[in-house]
């Protein structure tokens, strides 16, 4: 099936987006997305998961090699550590929606047997999936996203978005539409990156309780 590309030559998923259903309804059309060509190379579309009335939505970069091979996002080790965070800072991971900002995984591989070295997507790529993260903002509805990191900033934000300046606070701005609160943060993976590990560790959970907290303010 050839790539569908909007009049401006631009990929897009917008074609393959139902206009009605839940959530249910966009996984099983997002399996058949071909909105730009990462899904050439890819084992499988990686939609999110989570309850679809999820007061909190956290957003990441694209899924992993494990999440790739398993189709389910943050089942590999970034996802391991965002759990774990998740508990300590008080928040149920089972309670969350999480989702990508791209869907399919996008790698480089020296030869068929060797390992799938990640290869971070680009604004195109963001941009062609954009439809699915606005149609799964729109049915889950939720209180806070937790933005994780610079594709996911990028993707609901703008290309000026920078991570280091605003992770940690709480600004209340428009994505696809809809005014949303959200807290900033740095990706899992970089956490398992960083140098300083325990510090980076300890930084991402400061972040993650203060999602909680606002969680913990109910509306009246």
């Amino acid at each position: 099936m050839a790539v569908t590309k909007a009049p401006e030559d631009r990929y897009t998923a917008e074609p393959f987006v139902p206009g009605h259903g839940g959530l249910t309804a966009l996984r099983e059309a997002a399996a058949r997305c071909r909105g730009c060509p990462l899904h050439r190379d890819a084992t499988q579309t990686v939609f999110g998961a989570g309850p679809a009335d999820a007061e909190l939505m956290l957003v990441g970069e694209q899924p992993g090699d494990q999440e790739d091979r398993q189709g389910e996002p943050f089942v590999g080790p970034a996802g391991k550590l965002l759990d774990r965070a998740l508990a300590e800072a008080g928040i149920d991971p089972g309670e969350a929606y999480v989702t990508n900002a791209v869907k399919h995984f996008k790698f480089t591989q020296a030869e068929p047997r060797k390992r799938r070295i990640h290869k971070a997507p680009g604004l195109r790529e963001a941009a062609a999936c954009g439809p699915w993260l606005a149609a799964e903002q729109a049915i889950v509805e939720p209180k806070l996203i937790v933005v994780l990191g610079a594709t996911a900033g990028k993707a609901l934000l703008g290309s000026s978005f920078r991570v280091g300046q605003v992770r940690g606070t709480v600004p209340e701005e428009e994505t696809h539409g809809r005014p949303q609160r959200l807290v900033p943060t740095v990706h899992p993976s970089a956490v398992l990156r960083a140098d300083d590990r325990e510090g980076a560790y300890r930084g991402f959970v400061r972040d993650l309780r203060t999602a909680a907290r606002l969680l913990s303010q109910r509306s009246p």
